[in-house]
């Protein structure tokens, strides 16, 4: 017979992966549906080419002449990186309160340091090496407008739900 510890650690690994999937799977659905709504309208891209944009960060310019192979490619990178985030955040919120006792506000923050993070970090250390950020319309809209309310906010929200501090 299981001791209550070890159904206690059950139960809280299960609300962490609860909180980090659907944490990493909204923030995932939400932020690369966006970037196909903005980029589409701004510039008339279909979303496999936006997909493949996503791959170039690791595989440069060719990612462009990889078809399917490529824009399969850059979804995968892009809810892995959805979930890496979301498990930056889960990890961070053990140690930091208010990221579970205020959700929103922790999360609308979050959202903005992970723009900052992926525009000044990661994207110019990739294979694309973009510096400055873009600043085009698309871009702001997708970043530092609705990158708060669409990335940070889910994750913050869903571990919330899923995984609060006791």
């Amino acid at each position: 017979m299981p001791s209550a510890s070890a159904a206690s650690t059950a139960s809280t690994s299960s609300n962490a992966f609860l909180a980090i999937f659907w944490g990493g799977l909204a923030c995932g659905i939400l932020d690369i549906t966006q970037a196909c709504i903005a980029w589409g309208i701004q510039n008339n891209v279909p979303p496999y080419r936006i997909f493949q944009s996503v791959g170039s960060g690791l595989l440069g310019p060719k990612s462009f002449q990889g078809g399917a192979t490529t824009a399969a490619l850059g979804l995968f990178l892009h809810f892995l990186i959805a979930f890496i985030w979301a498990v930056i955040y889960f990890v961070a919120s053990r140690r930091i309160g208010f990221m579970t006792e205020k959700p929103v506000i922790a999360g609308l923050l979050y959202g903005e340091f992970v723009w900052v993070m992926m525009n000044c970090v990661v994207v110019p250390l990739s294979a694309i090496h973009r510096w400055p950020p873009r600043t085009d319309p698309a871009s702001i809209i997708t970043g530092p407008i609705l990158h708060p309310v669409l990335v940070g906010l889910p994750i913050a929200l869903a571990v919330k739900r899923w995984a609060p501090r006791v």
